[in-house]
């Protein structure tokens, strides 16, 4: 018996030591790792801003912005939520539009997050994809398909067709991936009925 408490104790020993030195190694890699993944993520969100919104000279980051999540009021945008905003300004130092953050939870192999620019009048320069996991061949493909055709577009809202884009504010959705198509459409129009309400002239945020 008490053979078998001693190794039960040289076990317990033996594994406390590897979790501590586990746990170590890993707090190392964090702190070593955490300063390049982070400015790896704002390399990136620079290069979106930059993609959406190329004449802008310099970008701020709205900290009244009124972000909604979840909760539109009955518009149809329960699944999408606004994130980061940020205020575009030209060269001369006017403000000449907005970056708009939208993650929409409506993607077929989970969430997909964008950044979209919308200029002074309400024109959607266009969108960058920031993070989208869909299937490979079909949802993937929207960044080829989508993408390009939200870029220098006004209309207030975008509708999705199976039979070719005939209007402003028609998207030709990807053949095989409704879902995604949807879920990138949809949360384009949440963003814009963000920045109708809220940032556009008379909106919450430029009323303060």
């Amino acid at each position: 018996m008490n053979s078998d408490r001693k190794n039960m104790l040289k076990d317990a020993l033996v594994l406390f030591a590897i979790t501590l030195i586990a746990g170590l190694v890993l707090g190392v890699v964090y702190q070593v790792t955490k300063d390049p993944i982070a400015q790896q993520k704002e390399k990136a969100k620079q290069e979106a801003c930059m993609e959406v919104f190329a004449e802008a000279e310099r970008f701020e980051i709205l900290e009244t912005a009124s972000y909604r999540t979840g909760d539109w009021d009955g518009q149809g945008f329960e699944r999408a939520d606004i994130g980061e905003v940020l205020k575009a300004f030209s060269s001369e130092g006017s403000a000449i539009g907005y970056v708009i953050t939208v993650i929409s939870h409506e993607g077929y192999g989970g969430d997909i997050s964008f950044m979209m620019g919308v200029g002074e009048d309400g024109t959607l320069n266009g969108i960058s994809l920031l993070s989208i996991s869909e299937t490979a061949g079909l949802g993937m493909r929207a960044e080829e398909v989508l993408k390009p055709q939200f870029a220098g577009k006004k209309a207030e809202n975008f509708a999705y067709t199976k039979t070719g884009a005939v209007g402003e504010n028609q998207i030709d959705a990807i053949s095989g991936a409704t879902i995604t198509t949807h879920a990138v459409t949809n949360g384009v129009n949440a963003g814009l009925y963000y920045f109708r309400t809220f940032l556009a002239e008379g909106g919450s945020v430029n009323e303060q």
